[in-house]
């Protein structure tokens, strides 16, 4: 009988997926063509990884899989998540470092970075700055299908002036509905205290399918989280990137895995960018605070450090990516 089994499982799972096509082609489908977009629809029809994504987050209940379909849909097509470009989005939101993919946890995750000290609430930038968010997301789901992500709040030098309890809840929304079974874990760093209560909150909105990935960690625990190599120095890593903007890199986030070991690229050597010289003085990098809010930001200039990544496991990256947007360092303390 026990042989079985596995078979029986993907059976029912197989029907529930059918059950869900089904329904929502007679129930949330009928008398609308602007509700989501076409792409959308033609993707939950055919792909079936994607329904089993939102069963999965679901526990299997086909009701409420299809309410997570509903939501997450019609939030795809009133934010065009489809068509988000990089001209779409605000050049100063990617010139300010405030939110970026950079380096892996322990467990080989992608980490997702939000430097809180950095983010001002405003309602003139808030649904930019939501459709930035969304934009990254998006494009790690299309170039890292099924792969999970890990979220970092670096809260550091952040304060009352920093909380944005609609932003947050919307960053929940985002691993809660709209990308199911995308989140490992949430790590929360340095939490000043004058927040302890603004996240309480955020816990209740999680539920119980995410609530258990809520991690508090000060800079010395969130080492059991992340290695040294991709954590900044005022954690107390040894990571060295510059965050520089434009232009936006079009690499992979992860590279190829090579039998014979790592796959070191040829230009692994040390460069530096500089600007149209006005004197013989070497330009050095400096932290500048820049604010969330501000629409004109003009980025540092950084010097980029090649870093010597260690292989821990078939999905930790192989070689060093030196992609502007991607090499990312937090501000000095």
């Amino acid at each position: 009988m026990a042989e079985h089994e596995p078979q029986e499982g993907e059976q029912e799972l197989e029907k529930k997926i059918e059950e869900i096509r089904l329904r929502f082609k007679n129930e949330l489908l009928k008398d609308t063509t602007e509700k989501y977009d076409p792409r959308d629809v033609e993707r939950l029809l055919k792909d079936n990884a994607l329904v089993e994504s939102y069963l999965a987050w679901r526990l299997n209940v086909v009701d409420d899989a299809l309410k997570m379909i509903d939501e997450s849909l019609q939030w795809r097509r009133e934010f065009g998540v489809n068509d988000l470009t990089e001209s779409i989005i605000p050049k100063w939101m990617f010139e300010t470092g405030a939110v970026y993919l950079h380096g892996y946890d322990k467990e080989g995750n992608k980490l997702f970075w939000f430097k809180v000290k950095l983010h001002v609430k405003d309602a003139k930038t808030a649904l930019d700055k939501k459709k930035y968010v969304a934009f990254w997301l998006e494009r790690y789901a299309k170039k890292e299908p099924g792969m999970l992500l890990t979220v970092v709040f670096d809260m550091s030098e952040s304060g009352y002036s920093n909380i944005d309890m609609d932003f947050v809840k919307y960053i929940v929304n985002c691993f809660k509905v709209y990308y199911p079974k995308f989140l490992s874990k949430m790590i929360i760093v340095d939490m000043p205290w004058i927040m302890n209560a603004a996240w309480k909150i955020v816990k209740t909105w999680l539920g119980p399918e995410a609530i258990s990935k809520l991690k508090f960690a000060s800079k010395s625990e969130v080492l059991t989280f992340i290695d040294p190599e991709y954590l900044p120095p005022h954690m107390g890593g040894t990571d060295p990137f510059k965050y520089t903007y434009p232009p936006l890199p079009d690499d992979d986030f992860q590279t190829p895995i090579c039998d014979n070991g790592p796959i070191v690229s040829d230009d692994d050597t040390e460069s530096t960018i500089t600007l149209e010289p006005s004197s013989t003085s070497e330009l050095v990098p400096k932290s500048k605070k820049v604010n969330f809010l501000e629409e004109s930001l003009r980025s540092d200039v950084s010097e980029k450090v090649d870093t010597n990544v260690r292989v821990k496991g078939a999905r930790k990256p192989q070689t060093t990516f030196k992609g502007p947007l991607l090499d990312v360092s937090p501000a000095e303390e």
